[in-house]
C-alpha cells in the first residue's frame, strides 16, 4: 500500500474509533432503563441506536470485505435493521420498545466486537480494497452521526414524558448573549441564475446529486432565526386560535391535538418553561424558537406578513452570505442559542433545522444506487418538507450547505425553528 493510501486508512480508522465513541459518550448519562423506552413512533429506543449502527458497520463493511468474517448473533439482523426491504424482515418501528432483551449490556459487547473486526479489516486491507471501500465506510460514519443527533432529540423526548422531567446533562453553559436582542433586518440576495446541488468529490448524500440550475428573482432573508419572544407575541395574538394563519391539514392538527405553544413548552402558573436536555428552565426569550412542525413555522409567517423560504432560495442565500461556525453537537450546549449583535447574517448554521416551503423531491437526473444501499433517500421522496442547515445536535463535520434534511410537515420533537423571507 502506498504511503498515501496508507494515510488516508489510518485517517479513516481515527476517525471512526471518534465517531463511534462519540455514540456511546451520548448515551453514559442515561440509566439502562432509559434506552428501552419509546413513547411515540418516531421515537427509536436508545438501546435501538446503539445497536442499529452497529449492524449498520457488520452488513455493509465487514459481511462483504472482511474474509471469513463470523457474524456476532445470527438474529440480529431481524432485531436492528431499520427499514431496509432488501435485506429481509425486520422488528417493526412502533415495536422497537419491545426490545427488552438483548439486555443493554449484551448490545455493547456487540458494539466492541464489531469495532474490533473494523480494526482487522484496516490492518488487512490493500490498496484497491480501501479504495472500494472508502465510500462505504464513509457513508456508515456519516450514518452513525445522524443517528447521534436522532439520539439526543430521542433521549429528550423519552425524558420529557417521565413525570419527574429528569436532568439528562447538568453541563451546558448559556451563551453570554442570553440577554441581549438582536434586531431582526432582512439582507438582500440579489435574483439570478444559482447552481444547487453539491459539487466537488468530498461526500454528500444521492440527494444532494443532480446539480442544477434555478433562476430566482431578487427576495430579502432575516439575518438571523425567529425568537422565543417573537414566538410568544403570536401566541398572545391568538396564533393558535386563528385559522386565517394555517394550511387546513395544520389547522385540523391544532385542534386535535389541542396545541397551544411550542413542544416542551410548559405553563406554570402566569409563566412560560420550557423542557431541555438540562431539565425544565426558564425560556430565553431571544434565542431561536424551536420543536415547532412546518404547519406551525408557516402559520407565524402567515401572521407576521412574511413568508418561508423556499430550500433554493435558502442555498441561493448561503453562497451569497457564506454560513459562519454555528452552534452544533461539538459546542456541547445541546440547545439554541441567541443571536449576537453583530451585523450581517447569523445561525445559518447550526441552532435549529430551518423549515423551507419546498417538498422534499427528487433533483434532475436522481437515480438510486443499486442493493440495500438505494433504500437510504430515494423512497421517501414524497410528503415531506426540506429542512436546512443543522441544529445543535448536529456535528459540525456532517454538515454542508448543500445538506437536504426532511420531516413530514406535523413533526415536532427535532430542533426545528423559522428564518423569514420577506413577502
Amino acid at each position: 500500500m502506498s504511503q498515501l493510501a496508507a494515510s488516508l486508512a489510518q485517517a479513516t480508522q481515527l476517525r471512526y474509533q471518534k465517531i463511534r465513541a462519540r455514540t456511546e459518550l451520548i448515551c453514559q448519562p442515561l440509566e439502562p432503563e432509559d434506552t428501552v423506552v419509546q413513547p411515540m413512533v418516531d421515537v427509536s429506543p436508545p438501546k435501538w441506536h446503539l445497536a442499529h449502527t452497529t449492524w449498520f458497520f457488520e452488513t455493509f463493511v465487514l459481511q462483504p470485505y472482511l474474509p471469513k468474517y463470523k457474524i456476532y448473533h445470527p438474529d440480529y439482523a431481524y432485531l436492528f435493521n431499520s427499514y431496509y426491504n432488501t435485506l429481509g424482515k425486520r422488528v417493526l418501528r412502533d415495536q422497537r420498545s419491545t426490545l427488552t432483551r438483548p439486555p443493554l449490556r449484551d448490545i455493547y459487547k456487540y458494539r466492541k466486537y464489531v469495532d474490533e473486526q473494523l480494526n482487522y479489516l484496516f490492518d488487512a486491507l490493500d490498496e484497491a480494497t480501501l479504495a472500494e471501500l472508502t465510500p462505504v465506510l464513509e457513508l456508515g460514519l456519516q450514518h452513525e452521526q445522524q443517528h447521534q443527533e436522532l439520539l439526543l432529540t430521542d433521549i429528550k423526548y423519552i425524558l420529557s414524558t417521565n413525570p419527574l422531567m429528569p436532568v439528562y446533562t447538568s453541563d451546558q453553559q448559556p451563551n453570554a448573549a442570553k440577554s441581549l436582542k438582536v434586531e431582526a433586518e432582512f439582507l438582500d440576495v440579489p435574483g439570478g441564475i444559482y447552481t444547487i446541488g453539491h459539487t466537488g468529490e468530498d461526500f454528500c448524500f444521492d440527494n444532494e446529486l443532480g446539480v442544477h440550475q434555478v433562476l430566482l428573482d431578487d427576495f430579502k432573508v432575516m439575518n438571523r432565526l425567529v425568537t422565543n419572544a417573537e414566538y410568544l407575541e403570536f401566541m398572545l395574538d391568538g396564533g393558535y386560535q386563528d385559522f386565517r394563519h394555517w394550511l387546513d391539514e395544520g389547522w385540523a392538527m391544532v385542534n386535535t391535538q389541542n396545541l397551544e405553544a411550542p413542544l416542551y413548552w410548559v405553563k406554570q402558573g402566569e409563566e412560560w418553561q420550557n423542557y431541555t436536555l438540562n431539565g425544565l428552565q426558564s425560556i430565553n426569550w431571544n434565542a431561536p424558537v424551536t420543536h415547532i412542525s412546518f404547519y406551525e413555522a408557516d402559520a407565524y409567517a402567515n401572521w407576521s406578513g412574511n413568508r418561508l423560504l423556499t430550500e433554493f432560495e435558502w442555498e441561493a442565500a448561503s453562497q451569497v452570505y457564506p454560513p459562519q461556525k454555528g452552534n452544533f453537537l461539538e459546542w456541547e450546549l445541546l440547545a439554541p442559542q441567541p443571536a449576537l449583535p453583530i451585523k450581517g447574517m447569523q445561525q445559518l448554521y447550526g441552532d435549529v433545522w430551518e423549515w423551507t416551503y419546498s417538498a422534499y423531491h427528487p433533483y434532475p437526473g436522481f437515480t438510486k444506487a443499486p442493493g440495500a444501499i438505494g433504500e437510504y433517500n430515494g423512497k421517501f421522496m414524497l410528503n415531506q418538507m426540506v429542512l436546512r442547515g443543522g441544529s445543535c445536535t448536529t456535528s459540525e463535520t456532517h454538515i454542508r450547505t448543500t445538506y437536504r434534511n426532511f420531516f413530514h410537515p406535523d413533526k415536532r420533537w427535532q430542533f426545528t425553528g423559522i428564518r423569514l423571507a420577506l413577502l
